[in-house]
């Protein structure tokens, strides 16, 4: 394939997410169909089917685009204090947690009906092996490079504890952001030894 071929059907991908996106945002995942998204991004509903597939496939990348954007901030939070790892970590989380709240793509996605097609929730749940992953490579990446004292063991498992924590309070948030913020650094820093 030309890379001219792959740009446009990078763009027409693009562009039926973003389609995809703002229906969600205004109607809910549950009512969201197929030909929504062709409509509303000005494309036949064979070409959704021929880049995506199902439903399900675009709730997919739906989530993984906003797992993308999120982690590009989460980045610029981390870089903001190179010399402060809980101020760094505490950072990150808040920066996630308040973006969260004001996600529409998230409000949708975890105020919708449960066990429907495609089921949303579950790509933060039972299948968020892919956010996870995403996650965790690239918060393993920087801390690697930026906190290399502490032994790979400890780095490994405060990575983990900190993924695995901030998705449990995006899905069931239990106190503000901030003080939500401070409570998982604070365990990411015993978990790294610090």
């Amino acid at each position: 394939m030309t890379r001219y071929r792959e740009s446009v059907r990078s763009l027409l991908k693009e562009r039926i997410l973003d389609a995809a996106y703002e229906r969600v945002a205004a109607e809910g995942w549950d009512r969201l169909k197929m030909t929504h998204i062709a409509t509303t991004a000005g494309v036949s509903r064979q070409t959704v089917y021929t880049e995506y597939g199902s439903k399900g496939a675009i709730g997919q990348a739906l989530v993984m685009r906003e797992v993308e954007r999120f982690l590009t901030g989460i980045q610029d939070q981390l870089l903001a204090h190179p010399d402060d790892m809980k101020a760094a970590v505490t950072a990150a989380i808040g920066y996630t947690l308040r973006t969260a709240a004001d996600n529409p793509l998230l409000k949708a996605i975890l105020t919708s009906p449960r066990g429907g097609e495609g089921d949303l929730l579950a790509h933060l749940t039972t299948r968020s092996e892919p956010l996870l992953e995403t996650a965790t490579t690239m918060l393993t990446a920087y801390a690697a490079e930026v906190w290399s004292d502490i032994d790979a063991r400890s780095r490994d498992l405060a990575i983990e504890a900190v993924v695995r924590l901030t998705v449990s309070h995006l899905v069931q948030p239990v106190l503000p952001p901030d003080l939500t913020a401070e409570r998982i650094a604070e365990i990411t820093m015993r978990v790294a030894g610090r």
